[in-house]
């Protein structure tokens, strides 16, 4: 397994950007730089399941291990869903994907809020995710600054 770390400075207080991370309607918005149709099913809360899908292509489901509001959440995987709804956890892929984390950071420095991500992750998603994290970021700094994708 990997850990890989991405993060952005961005200009609003760390209520907002987290409120933008996960209200519904800009949650897709800025999850569009994973998959176009990206959406959640579930509860914000610590110890919920949530379902991340695109109805087009299938999802994960995850446990919010950790969930700290304004500061930090934690998801585990710990299956991923086909395009058809199931949860599938034997094929290649799930295994290396089951067990795999990431974690939301929010922290305040000179009135700006740093949000970091850490992904603990199978070397066969590294690309993936070094190249969709740096646009989902971007987007959550345009939105959270006010502005639109």
């Amino acid at each position: 397994m990997k850990t890989l770390r991405y993060s952005i400075k961005i200009d609003a207080d760390r209520s907002h950007v987290w409120n933008t991370m996960l209200e519904p309607g800009k949650y897709e918005q800025w999850v569009k730089a994973f998959s176009e149709n990206s959406g959640f099913e579930g509860r914000w809360e610590a110890g919920a399941t949530v379902k991340f899908v695109d109805p087009n292509m299938g999802g994960t489901k995850a446990i919010l291990e950790i969930f700290e509001p304004h500061n930090c959440i934690l998801a585990k995987n710990v299956a991923m869903i086909t395009q058809e709804g199931i949860e599938e956890t034997e094929s290649e892929t799930a295994r290396q994907w089951i067990g795999t984390t990431e974690k939301y950071l929010l922290s305040e420095s000179e009135g700006k809020t740093i949000l970091a991500i850490e992904m603990y992750t199978h070397p066969s998603f590294v690309e993936m995710f070094d190249s969709c994290w740096p646009k989902a970021l971007e987007n959550i700094k345009l939105l959270s600054e006010g502005q639109t994708i």
